[in-house]
């Protein structure tokens, strides 16, 4: 998978290490963490989003730590993080920015 700026995405992993580790000590990285959430979003599945972001918030110290330098309480960021959530663009911001990540605006490729 690459993003549509032509970065690769996957990181060779033998078959038998579990992924889930593997993953987040890849998104530990902010250039490799921004480039997940880039594709999530590219792939325009909001449930898809919502958890590449749970995935960068474990990764970069966790739910509770991410809670704490956003304001908002962990039960309401999980809920926010959560297949059926909905944050509202204050929430991502903070979350984005908890995480080391912000948002930008580019050029639709056509």
């Amino acid at each position: 998978m690459t993003t549509s700026k032509g970065r690769k995405l996957k990181a060779s992993v033998p078959a038998s290490v579990p992924h889930r580790p593997h993953l987040l000590e890849w998104l530990k990285d902010p250039a490799n963490a921004a480039a997940y959430v880039e594709v999530a979003i590219e792939e325009g599945d909001p449930a898809g989003l919502l958890q590449a972001l749970r995935n960068v918030a474990e990764a970069r110290g966790g739910i509770a730590h991410i809670a704490k330098k956003t304001g908002l309480n962990r039960e309401a960021l999980y809920r926010t993080l959560s297949r059926r959530g909905n944050p509202q663009l204050k929430s991502l911001a903070a979350i984005l920015s908890a995480t080391g990540l912000r948002l930008s605006v580019t050029p639709a490729g056509r």
